[in-house]
């Protein structure tokens, strides 16, 4: 499976053992009950190698007491689903921020950033399912394992509302309940694979009563979701603001291959949403980021600076520095500081 697109905003990729380490060791301290399955850097106990292939993580936490931890601002490898049974939580996806009620369930795709806990969590009863559906970029056609059990019509339809509809949080139903607490239970009893036909059968259910809420729901659809306009619109939207991507080589051919374009339609859309050609974007980018660290980190010399945001050279820095700001490096850092010692009079 290919590797994901470096996720935007600054913050951390996926949700590894760093984020789930509070939970862990809440859990092992007893103030959470925590039970799921899981593979690959998820925790909880292991999947079979061949029980429900795509699933990532299935299970629950249930928080008697307010926690003083939460999981930061991540993205994972599949979509996930998470259901609300008790209590409130704080939420945030993409610019969202929302607290979960009983019977709020809530979806996120691979490549939403999303946070859990505001910062932290409250007592709560909170269940998730994860599948991965081979997707890590909003314009790639999804592919759902195949032990699930919807038609391919059904499966379809699914599909398309998951993959177009913005509202973040739903209101559901009493059967999406019992039949998350179902799935719970049978996480919960699993002993090495002992109930991979039940939780099969239950997310099976699952899926299928999800469709037929949303099709009572009738949500409003949104086609540009899925387009490869937003695929360049997240990625230019990580350029703008993640220092470690700015750092690495990139070429427009780069550049196009990690949106899963081809280059004309990277370099028409990163005109149309920037006016820049996509070097001249992400030269921008990083004479912006370069700035910053002037002004932040006097220490630094400015052939490290110019190193560390992506160029290879300090005077061609250094003469694109001058274009853009109107001073040399050192001069721009020599008048930040009087403007800060001005400032402090």
């Amino acid at each position: 499976m290919e590797q994901s697109i470096p996720i935007y905003r600054g913050r951390s990729e996926t949700l590894h053992a760093d984020t789930c380490r509070p939970l862990v060791d809440a859990a092992a301290a007893n103030s959470v009950q925590f039970e799921a399955l899981a593979r690959g850097h998820y925790p909880g106990r292991r999947l079979p190698k061949n029980a429900m292939p795509s699933v990532k993580t299935v299970g629950y936490w249930d928080a008697p007491v307010s926690q003083l931890w939460g999981l930061e601002w991540h993205r994972n490898e599949g979509i996930e689903f998470m259901f609300l049974e008790r209590g409130r939580v704080g939420f945030a996806v993409d610019v969202h921020e929302l607290v979960l009620k009983p019977n709020d369930l809530t979806f996120t795709r691979p490549w939403q950033v999303h946070r859990v806990g505001n910062p932290n969590v409250g007592a709560c009863r909170l269940h998730w399912l994860m599948i991965d559906v081979a997707v890590r970029r909003p314009n790639q056609p999804w592919k759902w394992p195949s032990w699930l059990m919807l038609n391919a019509g059904e499966m379809q339809e699914l599909t398309h509302i998951l993959r177009h509809t913005a509202l973040p949080v739903w209101q559901v139903a009493v059967d999406i309940r019992r039949c998350f607490q179902s799935i719970a239970q049978a996480v919960e009893t699993d002993r090495s694979g002992s109930n991979v036909t039940k939780l099969t059968v239950r997310i099976n259910d699952l899926l299928l009563m999800l469709l037929e809420h949303f099709r009572g729901q009738k949500p409003l659809l949104d086609q540009s979701l899925s387009g490869s306009r937003r695929a360049v619109q997240l990625f230019l939207e990580d350029l703008a603001t993640h220092p470690g991507h700015l750092a690495k080589q990139w070429t427009v051919g780069k550049m196009a291959k990690t949106c899963g374009l081809g280059v004309s339609q990277l370099v028409h859309h990163v005109r149309q949403l920037t006016n820049l050609p996509p070097m001249h974007f992400l030269n921008d980018c990083r004479l912006i980021l370069a700035a910053k660290v002037l002004q932040e980190q006097p220490d630094r010399s400015v052939l490290d600076v110019a190193l560390s945001c992506g160029f290879s050279s300090s005077p061609y820095f250094a003469t694109l520095f001058g274009k853009r700001f109107g001073l040399a490096p050192r001069d721009f850092r020599r008048q930040a500081k009087r403007d800060v010692a001005v400032a402090a009079e």
